[in-house]
């Protein structure tokens, strides 16, 4: 019987994939999640799989786990995914992300040694980050094939993290899938752009701040909801080429400037707008877009949530957190 394994359960994305899973009929006994520094309310999916605090940037821990357990699927999400942490702390963001990718892949090859028949599936989270200066007005939407030019810590450790499921396919037979993640956002999500100005558009509802404070309006993201995301992810593992990478990205382009209007439209009122200087990165891309071509044929992928539908739901989200702090 199938059994899931998760790292970096404690993610937007972890959480809402132990959702699906749970959807879908899979019981708790059978969807292992590890988490560190969890960036959402790991309460939320109590119940729904086995948790417990692992830190991938050791390896006894994981080796143990993958030995017990012997998932038949990994997802592997733990990751420094913050491309801003990683100017402050590039050896955190190096060490959890290429280290712990590495301590992964060699706890599969132990298991193996005792058990040659051991023989999981291991999607590994990449990012469109690995494109870095191949992201141009002209380039994009970006496909697979393009230079990796990273810009910042987070995106070479994502580099690092991609070639290595490469390799691991390539010389010890993993069958590992690459998925180069574009920006993806929804309910839970705390760190990127939209999740900030929704979270701090209930604020401003609630009297907490008197404007919404931006950074660049004028970069451009394909972005995509987390749900979709979890749904390619899922496809990914069952349909995908194993060794082959894969962008997720949503149809559309957004100016970030453009999604201001979308979140007033819902809170049914204008926002007072400020630029804030410590929101301004060193490098950022002008353009975030990828072609998904290679996903959607491969697996018969489709975006079916749309950019109205996210806005409403993460300002629903942040609400309903607000009034439960507020209650408490």
């Amino acid at each position: 019987m199938q059994h899931v394994y998760i790292t970096g359960v404690g993610g937007m994305v972890g959480s809402h994939l132990v959702d699906t899973l749970a959807a879908r009929g899979l019981p708790p006994d059978r969807i292992t999640g590890t988490y560190f520094n969890p960036t959402t309310d790991i309460s939320e999916i109590k119940g729904k799989a086995e948790l417990s605090e692992l830190d991938v940037r050791y390896s006894a821990p994981l080796q143990e786990l993958i030995a017990r357990v012997k998932p038949t699927t990994i997802f592997h999400l733990a990751a420094q995914s913050y491309p801003t942490v990683s100017w402050e702390r590039p050896e955190e963001t190096i060490q959890t992300n290429i280290q712990g990718t590495v301590h992964l892949f060699e706890a599969i090859r132990s298991v193996r040694r005792v058990d040659p028949a051991y023989d999981p599936v291991v999607v590994v989270a990449c990012s469109s980050a690995e494109y870095g200066a191949s992201l141009t007005p002209a380039n994009t939407p970006v496909k697979e094939d393009v230079e990796l030019l990273p810009l910042h810590p987070y995106g070479v450790s994502k580099v690092g993290q991609d070639l290595l499921a490469y390799q691991y396919h390539a010389n010890e037979g993993i069958r590992t899938i690459r998925a180069r993640i574009f920006n993806t956002t929804g309910p839970r999500k705390v760190g990127d752009v939209l999740s900030d100005f929704a979270r701090r558009a209930v604020d401003i509802e609630n009297g907490k701040e008197a404007s919404l404070r931006v950074g660049n309006l004028e970069t451009r993201r394909g972005i995509t909801d987390v749900r979709d995301l979890v749904n390619a992810l899922l496809l990914l593992s069952e349909k995908g080429e194993w060794g082959q990478c894969y962008n997720i990205c949503g149809r559309y382009d957004y100016r970030i400037g453009d999604l201001i209007p979308m979140i007033e439209q819902v809170i049914g009122k204008p926002l007072a707008v400020l630029t804030d200087p410590a929101l301004l990165r060193p490098s950022d891309e002008p353009v975030i877009f990828g072609d998904a071509t290679r996903l959607i044929e491969r697996t018969g992928w489709a975006q079916q949530i749309s950019i109205d539908q996210t806005v409403l739901d993460m300002i629903t989200y942040w609400r309903q957190k607000t009034s439960r702090t507020l209650s408490n």
